[in-house]
């Protein structure tokens, strides 16, 4: 089976190729620009290829329901030029196989759930903490959609006391994004997050931050595993930090040996790491093959 994988994110594309046991033989990788340059990229990439199907993990929001005059858009994105934007329909003029369509992380978390850190698991949350910050959701052999598709991104988070960046999230100021993504640190510190892993204070802010969600996502969830993935997460030291953070904010009301006595082993980085995104998208087009879709 030769499947094609695109990890549409709002700062770069990653274009692959790979098969149904999650094995990428080759991928690439490009700067996010307008519409139509960057799917023109994805086309010039894909265009000699025989696939069976293909599968896209976007940037959001989009809209993910197929009976929708609008299915396959991004929606209200603040990326310039994106907003309202077709990509799925532009796709499908050039490609004739099923396609797989849905959030980048909705992807991530389907590729950890199918060969990564949630292999074999009923449930699992993928939060990406790079440019922005979302979270996916897998649930019982499915990608958890509603209304739209979880925005965990925009959450509510009570602020640090030491923190008086006013956010930076375009839409609600200091949501979880506008406090905790890799934007936001780069404009509260001045720096981006590599120049700053010797300050302890910006990773203490970024596990308070990061661990609320988390603690949101188990109580109203009770994932199984929580993956965090993303360019601000390869900060390692801020695992133990999160780890701590969980543990405190819960109080021991949890009862569970994962949050209690295996945290490291529950709240944990992609098993497929850099390619946690890039996997989803072969998963989707995997699902979209066998749908007929």
């Amino acid at each position: 089976m030769r499947l094609g994988s695109v990890e549409a994110g709002g700062t770069k594309f990653v274009c692959g190729i790979g098969n149904e046991h999650g094995e990428v033989l080759y991928r690439t990788e490009f700067p996010t620009t307008t519409p139509e340059e960057t799917l023109g990229r994805v086309l010039d990439f894909f265009r000699d290829e025989k696939l069976d199907a293909l599968g896209i993990g976007s940037f959001g929001p989009i809209d993910p329901d197929p009976d929708s005059p609008t299915y396959g858009y991004v929606t209200t994105t603040p990326k310039q030029g994106w907003a309202q934007y077709n990509v799925l329909g532009k796709l499908k003029e050039s490609f004739d196989c099923p396609i797989g369509w849905d959030t980048d992380v909705n992807a991530a978390a389907l590729g950890e759930a199918t060969w990564g850190a949630a292999k074999g698991l009923g449930s699992c949350l993928y939060v990406t903490v790079g440019t922005g910050i979302g979270g996916g959701v897998y649930v019982g052999g499915s990608l958890v959609h509603g209304l739209v598709h979880p925005e965990m991104g925009h959450i509510p988070v009570k602020r640090h006391p030491k923190d008086t960046f006013e956010g930076s999230c375009p839409y609600h100021g200091d949501c979880l994004e506008g406090l905790a993504a890799g934007t936001a640190i780069a404009k509260r510190w001045g720096k981006k997050g590599h120049e700053l892993e010797h300050d302890p204070l910006v990773w203490e802010l970024e596990a308070y931050y990061l661990a609320q969600a988390a603690v949101q996502a188990i109580l109203y969830l009770s994932p199984q595993r929580i993956v965090f993935g993303g360019g601000v997460m390869k900060q390692r030291q801020l695992f133990p930090l999160i780890h701590q953070e969980v543990q405190l904010l819960l109080k021991g009301y949890v009862q569970s040996e994962w949050i209690t006595k295996r945290i490291d082993e529950y709240i944990v980085p992609p098993g497929l790491g850099d390619n946690a995104g890039l996997c989803g998208g072969l998963a989707l087009a995997q699902t979209a093959l066998l749908q007929g879709r």
